[in-house]
């Protein structure tokens, strides 16, 4: 039966037609800031794709994760993303995907099987995998990070459709302790592009696919049809994002601080990898700062606070 407590949930598709990362990742939060801005809520389902770019976890120390120079040197970008979760690269091979809904109805795994269903629409069958990957035939082609704010609640991540799998593995240093937790000797060889599956997916197939699993998944039971509507991107070209935009690719954002630090502990718990690294100063700790790939993007700080 339905719930007509509420109106019906307003659904909304942006998709992106810019490849820079500073940018998407600065629309994606002003989105997250209208889930409920005309006193209707609404959920929305945001597509974009980067170019050339590593995007690193909210507490991901970039200089274990990626390499840094060698990416910018040629040509690539570095991004930090306001989610937790691990580091990956972006290529026009690759389709990320947002999920932004009121708070209330934040739930990963329904968003999660929305996903599934859509990559089933593609003739891929698919399973979810370990705290947050998306397995077809024991490989990932998803990796998916979530984020809670006062009003909204976003779950995110990637679609490998045609990705460069060699920029992959030049660019990014994937943790030992990682490899080794999945059973595999490198992030090459757990990976997979989609189509490796299905030779004939592409981008649009894709983008098709995720509109009508968010529509079928989110839309009102009674309405045959649900209606989505579309917003261009370019409405989001204002002062306020423009200001994002410029904190996203600003030093601070995207390398923070780097500790001259003489001690580094790393260690691997089921729910990601914490590392902290030390500071001494005759003989005593002077500072210190923790790396995590952990999903929580709260929970780092929580820890660093402790010290």
């Amino acid at each position: 039966m339905s719930n007509r407590s509420q109106p019906p949930l307003r659904l909304v598709l942006v998709r992106s037609d810019q490849h820079d990362p500073h940018l998407n990742l600065a629309v994606e939060e002003r989105l997250m800031e209208r889930v409920s801005a005309d006193g209707r809520e609404s959920a929305f389902l945001y597509l974009w794709q980067n170019e050339h770019t590593v995007v690193i976890g909210r507490h991901q120390n970039p200089w274990a994760e990626c390499r840094v120079s060698l990416l910018e040197d040629e040509g690539g970008h570095l991004a930090r993303r306001g989610s937790g979760g691990g580091a990956v690269y972006h290529d026009l091979g690759n389709l990320n995907f947002s999920i932004v809904t009121p708070r209330r109805l934040h739930d990963p795994a329904r968003s999660s099987r929305m996903i599934v269903e859509a990559v089933r629409m593609l003739g891929v069958e698919a399973e979810l995998s370990g705290r947050n990957d998306i397995l077809a035939e024991g490989r990932k082609f998803s990796g998916n990070a979530f984020l809670l704010t006062a009003l909204a609640g976003l779950h995110h991540g990637t679609l490998l459709i045609k990705t460069d799998f060699g920029s992959v593995s030049r660019y990014l240093s994937v943790s030992k302790a990682k490899l080794e937790a999945k059973g595999v000797a490198s992030v090459r060889s757990r990976i997979t592009n989609l189509t490796d599956l299905q030779p004939d997916v592409n981008v649009e197939d894709a983008c098709r696919a995720l509109a009508a699993a968010f529509a079928k998944e989110y839309g009102d039971p009674d309405t045959a049809e649900p209606v989505m509507e579309e917003i261009g991107f370019a409405s989001f070209q204002d002062g306020q994002c423009a200001e994002l935009r410029s904190r996203n690719a600003s030093w601070g954002w995207r390398l923070g601080r780097s500790l001259p630090f003489q001690v580094s502990m790393e260690t691997r718990f089921p729910w990601g990898i914490v590392r902290i690294d030390f500071q001494l100063e005759n003989g005593q700790v002077a500072g210190q700062e923790l790396f995590s790939d952990m999903l929580d993007p709260d929970l780092p700080t929580l820890l660093t606070d402790c010290f």
